[in-house]
């Protein structure tokens, strides 16, 4: 038996982001780049682990802009073109640097690596959703599920129908696409409020992740800290990060990806490259992007972008291995005191954003392969598991309020509610409050009813915690700006137009096809608990 559980979490999500009314919008491949270095390898990984009959077991959030985008056809055909012109330009480099051993050679890798990926993407048809969903099936996955749009709970509280219509409409939308009701939630940036967890028992769901303060907090204090979950007084249980095993991975400074083998993610062949022979590769306009392509690695701390080795992923592997094998040695070290201490097996509860691994840190995903390889084949002192299943074999726990928090800056609410973006909240209010307004209203007519649910989609848009987050970033500001102001725009008119009794076909046709996320939204939704 072993002495105790390490699950791992991670959060797959991004903004809807989906402009059939432009030919190009750049950040539509923010999908297209996390399909290519996260969603593709992950799936490369599990599959290898099924294979060689490693049954491993991982939890893993899809929230439903993302599953949305994942299952859109027009995003489909646009990332099938996307990885083409990966594909055309690695063709090119290989020739280019028929002279230039190193950087051949890692063209080479490149074209490997784009064609394996070509390979998985169509042999799902695109649908990578279907993809997942069979790990699903399999419970090697437990697939859990999100707010509707990602909407930053603590700051909606006052409209509790606002928050029910984010966590009812996700739920809705994850039994269309997986086929059954979601277990669990990763509550959007695992912001909690007291009094969440009542809605989320009425929806059905079982547990919820936050922050460790918000279990180290909560009253009364819990007895095993974050290595057990406690239970709600809905019955709700609420699962915390563990604060080591997230900063060896998370941290750039203490943590894994920050080691002089791993690829540098800020050098990049689309602003390195001669101009004109980059030019078809880059924005339409003319301006340099990231393409994905990149020949050099961390080298160390003190390098400057100029200063850079060449990229070796043979010694990245290698490296990926190695810190593989001191994670696992930490979690034995780690659980096997716990359950010295507890008397009871721990669980060690280690989320992450699911694109850290691919995306931000190019050999994450190699990482989480040997991780699960090694913890199968050469340790008994813990067992992987996914949360519904620990919860099925552990249904005794502790019953506690959890406090207050999330995973941002300081752990409250401060990084989505500044300087740079508290202009956003008079606005979401005002429109949580027309939309509680005319939900009370029956449709008169089809087009009525049409209005009233794109009204809903509009404000779940508008409120997605993604834009107050870029705001304070600092990056893509202009376009996190438009986003919010144009959701908001759409919905004011569209509670004018309802209002008025005058809605106006055409402008509501042209708006459903660009907004075309939660096909078989219910206005009602936001009607009064």
């Amino acid at each position: 038996m072993a002495l105790g559980y390490v699950a791992l979490v991670l959060h797959a999500h991004l903004p809807f982001v989906r402009h059939p009314e432009s030919d190009y919008v750049l950040e539509e491949e923010w999908l297209y780049e996390a399909i290519t270095e996260t969603y593709v390898p992950l799936l490369r990984v599990f599959a290898g682990l099924k294979r060689d009959g490693v049954d491993f077991k991982m939890t893993m959030s899809m929230t439903p802009p993302l599953v949305s985008m994942l299952r859109d056809p027009l995003l489909q055909e646009r990332y099938d073109e996307h990885l083409a012109k990966l594909q055309e330009l690695i063709e090119k480099e290989i020739e280019h640097n028929e002279n230039n051993g190193h950087i051949r050679y890692l063209a080479e890798f490149y074209a490997k690596e784009f064609q394996e990926i070509r390979e998985i993407w169509e042999s799902y048809d695109g649908d990578l959703v279907a993809a997942f969903k069979q790990y699903l099936d399999s419970n090697n996955l437990e697939i859990i599920t999100c707010g509707a749009t990602h909407g930053y709970f603590p700051l909606m509280k006052m409209y509790p129908q606002a928050v029910w219509g984010q966590i009812k409409v996700a739920c809705e939308h994850y039994e269309e696409n997986f086929g059954r009701p979601p277990k669990g939630i990763w509550l959007p940036e695992c912001a909690y409020y007291e009094g969440v967890e009542r809605m989320l028992a009425d929806a059905g769901l079982r547990y919820f992740l936050v922050d460790g303060h918000g279990i180290l907090y909560a009253r009364p204090r819990p007895r095993y800290g974050t290595y057990a979950p406690i239970f709600t007084e809905t019955g709700v249980a609420a699962f915390g990060r563990d604060h080591e095993s997230s900063q060896q991975v998370w941290s750039s400074k203490v943590g894994y990806p920050g080691d002089a083998e791993y690829r540098e993610f800020y050098k990049d062949l689309g602003w390195e490259a001669e101009y004109e022979y980059i030019k078809p590769y880059i924005m339409p306009n003319g301006q340099r992007k990231n393409i994905g392509v990149k020949y050099h690695k961390i080298t160390s701390r003190s390098a400057g972008l100029s200063d850079k080795a060449l990229y070796d992923p043979y010694w990245a592997r290698e490296k990926a291995a190695e810190h593989a094998a001191n994670f696992m040695y930490n979690r034995e070290q780690q659980v096997g005191h716990l359950a010295g201490i507890m008397q009871r097996p721990p669980v060690v509860v280690s989320p992450y954003d699911a694109e850290l691994f691919g995306h931000w840190w190019y050999e994450g995903p190699w990482f989480i392969d040997y991780f699960f390889r090694k913890s199968w084949y050469d340790q008994n002192t813990f067992e992987m598991t996914h949360l519904a299943d620990y919860l099925k074999g552990n249904p005794t726990q502790q019953v506690c309020r959890p406090s207050q928090s999330s995973w941002g800056y300081k752990g409250f609410h401060e990084y989505w509610l500044n300087h740079t973006n508290t202009w956003i909240y008079p606005h979401l209010h005002k429109a949580a409050e027309r939309m509680i307004e005319i939900s009370y209203l029956e449709s008169a007519d089809e087009l009525q009813e049409k209005a009233l649910n794109q009204a809903a989609r509009e404000l779940l848009l508008a409120q997605s915690s993604d834009w107050a987050f870029i705001m304070r970033t600092g990056t893509m500001v202009p376009y996190a700006i438009r986003r919010t102001r144009s959701h908001l725009l759409r919905f004011n008119k569209l509670y004018e137009d309802v209002k008025a009794q005058k809605v106006d076909s055409g402008w509501l046709e042209k708006v459903e096809a660009i907004d075309n996320i939660f096909p078989n939204i219910n206005y009602r939704v936001y009607r009064p608990l």
